[in-house]
């Protein structure tokens, strides 16, 4: 009884998290991601796409596509209708259409690793071998949102090949942006000429967004008060796993999601991770994001 009223008068005062209580339309659009996996960028490439017109920014992108972990119930309720939220949360069957990123684990932990320096949240010297173990068996501050294999592996086993579900990996994506913008516009049923892609490409490239960064980082709810001196918008490149995780740190990710890793196409290069992936294959069938 305690607790329903806490939520109530939370809820009256909008100092609520919206999260999973997040009430859901039949219209909504959810930009879904494990954490650090590029739903920033995906953000900032739908708001430009969906609003020509408008200068897109840091300043104002929870207008455009608001955040239910960042935003309260009471906010979400007045957004315009039909709204495009992100989302971290695995698989929620009251999603009605999700674009859901992927991206490797091996890059996922590397990013992670800075953004909880940034937010304060472990040591500069905390060592990423340890690290990486917290990761894999989700005991960080996000573990509400289940490990990176629960989360992907929810919602792919869940929704993939239907209509109202597009898969996307931030690998592909970096690949070919274009094309990764053309089938974001399918999915929003717009019909996005060159010229309109070329456009939505440049206002959401990292080099921009970096800047924007700089001069906004304050007036942003999700880089307001943390530490200026490791950005939020990283170097978007990939495959840095190779340089910077040990063989072990690799081994032990490939170790637990070898599986859903082959399955979405990313290279196992642990000799025993690749045999247990053979072995277990069965679990998974072939995830296919291109064409």
């Amino acid at each position: 009884m305690i607790y329903g009223a806490k939520l109530t008068i939370s809820y009256l005062l909008g100092t609520d998290i919206a999260g999973r209580r997040i009430a859901v339309f039949p219209d909504d659009t959810f930009i879904v991601s494990y954490p650090r996996s590029g739903n920033t960028w995906v953000r900032f490439l739908v708001a430009n796409l969906l609003h020509p017109t408008k200068t897109v920014s840091f300043a104002n992108i929870e207008k455009f596509v608001p955040d239910c972990e960042a935003k309260s119930s009471r906010y979400l309720r007045k957004v315009p209708r039909p709204r495009i939220i992100k989302s971290h949360e695995y698989f929620d069957h009251r999603y009605p259409k999700v674009l859901y990123i992927v991206r490797d684990p091996r890059d996922v932990v590397l990013s992670y690793y800075d953004f909880e320096r940034k937010y304060r949240h472990i040591d500069d010297a905390y060592p990423l071998p340890k690290y990486v173990s917290d990761f894999v068996a989700g005991r960080l501050s996000s573990r509400g949102w289940g490990t990176w294999g629960e989360n992907a592996g929810s919602w792919i086993s869940s929704r993939m090949r239907q209509d109202t579900f597009l898969l996307l990996r931030y690998e592909d994506m970096k690949e070919d942006a274009s094309g990764a913008v053309q089938k974001i516009a399918k999915l929003f049923n717009i019909q996005a000429e060159e010229e309109r892609i070329k456009m939505v490409l440049e206002r959401s490239s990292a080099q921009r967004m970096r800047q924007l960064e700089e001069r906004e980082s304050e007036q942003w709810v999700s880089t307001r008060g943390k530490r200026a001196d490791i950005p939020f918008i990283r170097s978007a490149v990939t495959g840095g796993w190779r340089s910077k995780l040990s063989a072990n740190s690799i081994a032990e990710i490939e170790d637990a999601w070898g599986p859903l890793m082959k399955s979405l196409d990313y290279e196992l290069v642990s000799h025993r991770a690749k045999t247990n992936a053979s072995h277990r294959g069965s679990e998974y069938q072939l995830v296919t994001t291109r064409g």
